[in-house]
């Protein structure tokens, strides 16, 4: 089966935003969704942009409130209101866990959604081992392999050489997709998303 190549982290707004509208554009168009979580601190860092936490008032007011509400209401993907309080912790074990699924033989797209959803809905914290393995449960997953997983060398290597490999395709943040190669930043980008699945653009991506 095709694939379609999703390059996001557990605990991204616009790849929450965006996350049952690819679903079901990946479904409608007979594809499998490729999961490759990333560290996207590292990857925006490696990009050049401006950590969060030195990004200007009126800029975080603007991408990480009002575009996230508008696009939350455009989605139907409700939200908090605010930045989750855990934000900022680490996400190497919810990532670790996506990639646990994905090399036991795991389906992990109701997984991947999961953990979008309950950061951005329910305020969850990522880093919480109980709370990874409760969101797990709720999503019809036994979560103790996944967690036992997660943190293991194999499982981190993978993470890892999942975020070079987004460094050096231009990925510059979550969500991304790659449609037979030709990449789509951003979750405003589904609609060309759909449509180059059924008509591919004309040009070539990478430009080099």
């Amino acid at each position: 089966m095709k694939e379609i190549e999703y390059f996001y982290a557990a605990h991204s707004a616009f790849a929450y935003l965006g996350s049952a509208r690819f679903m079901a554009i990946a479904a409608a168009s007979g594809r499998r969704i490729a999961h490759r979580p990333v560290d996207l601190r590292r990857v925006v860092a490696e990009a050049g942009a401006v950590p969060f936490g030195r990004r200007s008032k009126a800029h975080v007011a603007y991408y990480f409130d009002r575009e996230i509400e508008r696009w939350s209401e455009e989605r139907d993907a409700p939200w908090i209101g605010r930045i989750p309080t855990h934000h900022a912790n680490d996400i190497a074990l919810p990532n670790g866990m996506l990639i646990a699924g994905l090399r036991l033989g795991l389906d992990i797209d109701r997984l991947a959604h999961a953990l979008l959803e309950n950061h951005w809905l329910h305020d969850a914290d990522l880093a919480d081992r109980s709370t990874l393995a409760a969101i797990g449960r709720d999503a019809g997953f036994d979560p103790a392999p996944l967690l036992d997983l997660a943190l293991a060398p194999e499982v981190q290597a993978t993470y890892r050489a999942n975020t070079e490999e987004a460094i050096r395709r231009s990925v510059f943040g979550s969500p991304t997709y790659f449609v037979d190669g030709d990449m789509f930043y951003g979750q405003d980008r589904l609609e060309m998303v759909e449509r180059a699945l059924a008509r591919p653009y004309a040009g070539k991506w990478p430009r080099r």
